[in-house]
């Protein structure tokens, strides 16, 4: 589809996410360094000093207009801090109705979270299809990328965080979590267990939600896995599974959308 954005070459990436969000300036060929914030404190004040505090000379010599701002928001509440911060300027919202450069073959589109929509544009541009994206936020959500280059759809379970915190929250004895790379499978202590039952075990199921996604949807077939999210090095990494792990994955979708409706 046409869009009004014409000659736009600067752009603000906004990913909205229930946690925190990422923020970073971007031309149509690169990102800048990200700077992540919780949602919670994300005002139109921490974005109009966001701003101020660019270099205009990192990202086009001798302007400092933002043409876009360009935002995938799973917070409703937080579209209108975007809206008062942006003023004037353009805002691109990555929704089903633009142009993704994927299709979408899914029954209610607008039920698709943005963000995800942003990672299928971004693996099939960067990686190719077929493709899985599996980003690891307060959820882990999977998002498959047919070969005919449409999104079909995808799996969500609950986050890594969300999980060992619940067991925090509604027990009595058992401790707050930091998680890392556990010693051994086994553990010697309690936080030791925890930590190999939460790491160990959310390989297992990222590991068999992938073989279930590819024995359906792909049987036989090269498979591009791509990972993302907070907690992608830690569980990732060591999954043979998940060919790249890529951590502004969703902010390269947003550049991607942005030029294809710029």
């Amino acid at each position: 589809m046409k869009s009004h954005f014409v000659g736009a070459t600067n752009y603000l990436l906004i990913d909205i996410s229930n946690s925190f969000t990422k923020l970073a300036f971007a031309t149509r060929r690169r990102i800048l360094k990200p700077r992540r914030i919780p949602t919670a404190n994300l005002t139109a004040a921490t974005l109009q000093r966001f701003v101020r505090r660019r270099s205009p000379r990192r990202v086009r010599p001798g302007t400092d207009r933002i043409d876009i701002f360009v935002v995938c928001s799973v917070v409703p509440k937080k579209n209108g801090t975007v809206r008062e911060a942006a003023k004037r300027s353009r805002i691109l919202w990555l929704t089903p109705r633009v142009d993704l450069g994927v299709g979408i073959d899914y029954p209610n589109p607008k039920t698709i979270g943005a963000d995800r929509l942003a990672n299928a544009a971004a693996v099939a541009a960067l990686y190719g299809c077929p493709a899985i994206v599996v980003d690891f936020g307060t959820a882990v959500t999977f998002d498959i990328v047919s070969a005919r280059r449409n999104y079909v759809g995808g799996v969500i379970a609950p986050g890594l965080e969300s999980m060992t915190n619940f067991l925090y929250q509604r027990t009595a004895l058992l401790p707050k979590l930091s998680l890392k790379e556990p010693r051994s499978t086994v553990g010697r202590s309690t936080t030791e267990a925890m930590r190999s039952g939460a790491v160990i075990g959310y390989r297992g199921l990222v590991r068999e939600i992938i073989a279930r996604i590819k024995a359906e949807r792909f049987p036989g077939k090269k498979v591009h896995v791509i990972a993302t999210g907070g907690y992608a090095d830690l569980i990732a990494g060591r999954l043979p599974e998940i060919d790249a792990v890529h951590p502004n994955l969703t902010l390269e979708g947003l550049r991607i959308v942005a030029n294809l409706n710029a």
